[in-house]
């Protein structure tokens, strides 16, 4: 079912119509003269009646709002015009909102292509594009954004793993942009039968979950640690060889293959060292 546009006439001059026809029958009602004041009681009678019944078909429509109109249980049409709007009185309406709302999902509890529990939460912004399909098509449509968006990020979740050791691999973590557009086609395959548009889908909180927590940030704190210590070594290899290279072009002393391995040893425990150290000075020979 698809949404088509419903009869709709502006309000303000069936205003002016109803307010001739309370004219004529207020005028017939008080005029009624002793000839014939049946029939100006019936036509006055007539002129309310219709002036009431007409009352029955005025509506109000706001700003990205929109009115389904139904007759007697058949989809009439929808009416987008903002303003006082006038249509046939035996149409029922149904208010729909088409401004564009967000939601957050709860926190939810999954586990990762690595088979890692983690906690993981979104924030899904969407609009009605559709309102036939959304009042017909499904029984709550508010509900049903609301359960497949959590359906489909809990589906993308199990889809990639929370940190990835490879470039080429996407991860929850590192790789925001594709993940987030995952997301967003993920939903709008679940929403699209209910007439709804996802505007924006992104990731509002990722962690691991409580019991492997601790055991993570380890892992973590052990790979910054490995990447730390793999630059400081590069660093004092750097560092020893430049200072063996300048002992050597300047001359300032000969040492053998022996005293350079001391030499190399001793400079690269100075400069990998956490703690800074208290060398012993020889005072005496060189041997």
């Amino acid at each position: 079912m698809n949404e088509r546009n419903g009869f709709s006439v502006a309000g303000i001059p069936v205003i002016g119509l109803c307010i001739v026809l309370a004219g004529i029958g207020f005028s017939l009602l008080f005029t009624a003269d002793s000839t014939a004041p049946g029939a100006h009681v019936i036509g006055a009678v007539a002129s309310l009646f219709l002036e009431a019944f007409m009352l029955k078909g005025f509506f109000q429509v706001a700003p990205n709002e929109g009115q389904v109109l139904q007759l007697f249980g058949g989809y009439a049409g929808t009416v987008r015009d903002a303003g006082l709007r006038w249509t046939n009185p035996f149409y029922t309406k149904q208010r729909l909102s088409l401004r564009v709302r967000n939601f957050e999902s709860s926190k939810l509890k999954v586990n990762d292509s690595d088979g890692s529990p983690i906690e993981i939460a979104a924030v899904v912004v969407w609009q009605v594009v559709d309102t036939a399909e959304a009042a017909f098509c499904v029984d709550d449509y508010e509900n049903y954004v609301h359960i497949q968006s959590e359906s489909a990020l809990r589906q993308m979740a199990q889809s990639y793993p929370y940190d990835s050791h490879y470039d080429n691999i996407p991860s929850l973590r590192s790789h925001g942009d594709v993940i987030n557009s995952h997301l967003r086609d993920e939903i709008q395959t679940r929403l699209g039968k209910a007439g709804v548009q996802v505007v924006e889908a992104r990731i509002s909180h990722l962690a691991y979950a409580q019991e492997i927590a601790q055991a993570m940030l380890q892992r973590q704190q052990a790979g910054a640690i490995i990447a730390a210590r793999t630059r400081i070594v590069e660093g004092a290899v750097s560092m020893v060889e430049m200072a063996l290279d300048q002992l050597s072009k300047r001359g300032v002393v000969q040492l053998d293959e022996e005293r350079k391995a001391s030499m190399v040893s001793n400079l690269l425990v100075v400069l990998c060292g956490e703690r800074g150290t208290q060398p012993v000075v020889n005072t005496g020979t060189l041997y």
